[in-house]
């Protein structure tokens, strides 16, 4: 496989969109979470996409296949070349990363995408996370009152001392 195929393929799968972010990256999306990072530049790492803990173990001991960077933590491998799987093992992998992103969308999104809802309105208005919101409330509580400035006394003394 290379790159146009894998993009034609991953979007085949349902409900997938992609997108170019960090300058050089073709990502594909599924409900607005990552199931799958191409590079469009040369680079180490040619594909990256989430795999299942049995699949992250094994795969990793053939040749071409790598925890992904930065990644690596939340079960991601990577290739360093195309053909370092076979095309029929990959489209199988690709699919299965694209199944492990939706499973973990909120049953909410992932009914509107079955049923063919927008939720560009859902994200747009989003609040904000209480723990900035308390924050926030915190903040606003500690700020001291504005200083009243003294008033000279009823003798018509500034107060100031004379040098």
């Amino acid at each position: 496989m290379n790159l146009e195929s894998i993009r034609e393929y991953c979007l085949t799968l349902p409900h997938a969109t992609e997108m170019i972010q960090w300058v050089d990256h073709l990502l594909f999306k599924v409900g607005g979470k990552m199931f799958a990072i191409m590079s469009l530049e040369p680079q180490d790492v040619v594909l990256s996409f989430k795999a299942t803990p049995d699949q992250f173990f094994e795969l990793q001991e053939l040749d071409g296949v790598i925890p992904a960077p930065y990644m690596a933590r939340a079960q991601w491998l990577a290739l360093e070349r195309f053909d370092a799987l076979r095309d029929d093992e990959l489209r199988e992998l690709l699919a299965t990363s694209h199944q492990l992103i939706c499973e973990k969308l909120p049953r909410r999104l992932r009914e509107d995408l079955a049923s063919g809802k927008t939720t560009a309105k859902r994200t747009a208005a989003k609040k904000k996370p209480k723990a900035v919101a308390k924050k926030e409330k915190v903040v606003a509580k500690k700020r001291p009152a504005a200083k009243k400035k003294s008033s000279p006394s009823k003798t018509g003394k500034s107060g100031s001392k004379k040098r």
